[in-house]
């Protein structure tokens, strides 16, 4: 948004992250405070349902903004990056059946322009 050039390192930009609404991260700490499972270890993130490749969230991110971005990408990966890392949901929505992602990936992004958009018409008006 600002114009600024990225960098893509490494995996051909096909590395994979699951995304999650903060909201969403926060409400699963409360269902789980709520009713706490002694010694149980949850994977919390978007899951199957919310991730994608750098590549595609460029895409979505140039659909948005209406012009490409300025990004170039490196062959070399990151240290102790990975190439792809969805979070494993589902024992914790069996233990937590009431808890829910209430954003999709597209929204989460669409959010995220719109707020940063906000942000920076804010600050060039003052």
């Amino acid at each position: 948004m600002t114009n600024q050039p990225y960098t893509v390192f490494g995996y051909k930009g096909k590395q994979v992250r699951d995304n999650i609404y903060s909201r969403d991260l926060v409400n699963a700490f409360w269902h789980f405070s709520q009713a706490p499972r002694a010694g149980e270890v949850y994977n919390i993130g978007g899951g199957p349902t919310s991730n994608c490749s750098m590549l595609e969230a460029i895409a979505i991110v140039e659909r948005l903004a209406g012009r490409p971005m300025q990004w170039s990408y490196t062959d070399t990966n990151r240290a102790g990056d990975h190439i792809w890392y969805v979070s494993d949901i589902r024992k914790f929505r069996t233990h937590y059946p009431e808890w829910e992602l209430t954003r999709t990936l597209d929204r989460l992004i669409e959010e995220i322009h719109h707020e940063m958009s906000d942000r920076l018409s804010r600050t060039a008006s003052t």
